[in-house]
C-alpha cells in the first residue's frame, strides 16, 4: 500500500490501482487548494479543515481492494460535548492496514484498541488544541503499537491552523534514530522499517 501525505491530516491510500482519500481539507492556512482524484473518499467528522469531498474528483466506480473498518470516537477529552464525534478508520489491503485516527481528542479505551486492532501504521494528530498533543498522540502510539506511525495535523510554517503546535513536541519523545524525515510525501508502508515516518509536504 502506498501512502501519500496531501497535507494537514489529509492522505491518499492507493492498492492495485484503486485510490482512497481521507480528510480533505479546505481554507487551512498555507496549504494550496486541494485537487486530486480518487474512487472513494472518507472523512472522520464534518468540519471544512476534514470534510471538503468537492476538492475530490471521483473516478469512475470500480471494486476496492480495501476493507475499511470504522471505531466511533470523540473530538474532545469530554465524549464530544466540546466538538463533537470522530470516525477512526482502518484501512487494509494486500496484508497491509493502515489506521487513520481522524481528530481523535482522547486517549483510547480498551474496547477501541481491540476494535482497532494490529495496525502497520497509525496516522496521529499531535497538534492539539483541537486533537491529541504530543504527549497524549505518544500515549496513543504506545497503547496501539503500530509498526510505523506518521504525524499529521500539526503547524509547520507557512502551512497548517496556526494555533496548533509543530511536530517537534512530539518528535522529541522518540528515540532519534527512530525518526525518519522523508524527502517526499509518500512511502511504501509494507516497505518501511519501524518508526517515526515524517513525510514531507509537496
Amino acid at each position: 500500500m502506498k501512502l501519500t501525505w496531501l497535507g494537514h491530516a489529509c492522505f491518499l491510500l492507493e492498492a492495485d490501482g484503486y485510490r482512497i482519500v481521507t480528510d480533505p481539507y479546505t481554507g487551512v492556512a498555507g496549504y494550496p487548494p486541494l485537487a486530486v482524484q480518487a474512487h472513494a473518499v472518507y472523512c472522520s467528522h464534518d468540519h471544512f479543515d476534514h470534510n471538503a469531498v468537492s476538492c475530490v474528483e471521483l473516478l469512475p466506480a470500480r471494486e476496492s481492494p480495501f476493507t475499511v473498518k470504522e471505531i466511533p470516537s470523540f473530538h474532545d477529552d469530554r465524549r464530544g460535548a466540546l466538538r463533537g464525534t470522530n470516525t477512526i478508520r482502518v484501512f487494509s489491503a494486500g496484508g497491509v492496514s493502515v489506521a487513520h485516527l481522524g481528530d481523535l481528542g482522547h486517549a483510547l479505551s480498551a474496547a477501541q484498541l481491540a476494535a482497532i486492532g494490529p495496525v502497520d501504521a497509525a496516522l496521529v494528530p499531535v497538534g492539539g488544541v483541537y486533537t491529541l498533543d504530543a504527549a497524549g498522540a505518544k500515549a496513543v502510539c504506545d497503547a496501539l503499537r503500530p509498526r510505523c506511525v506518521v504525524p499529521m495535523h500539526y503547524h509547520h510554517a507557512p502551512y497548517g491552523l496556526p494555533n496548533v503546535a509543530g511536530v517537534e513536541d512530539f518528535l522529541a519523545l522518540w528515540p532519534a534514530e527512530e525518526v525518519y524525515h522523508l524527502t517526499g510525501p509518500d512511502f511504501d508502508v509494507a516497505a518501511f522499517r519501524e518508526g517515526v515516518i515524517v513525510p514531507r509536504f509537496a
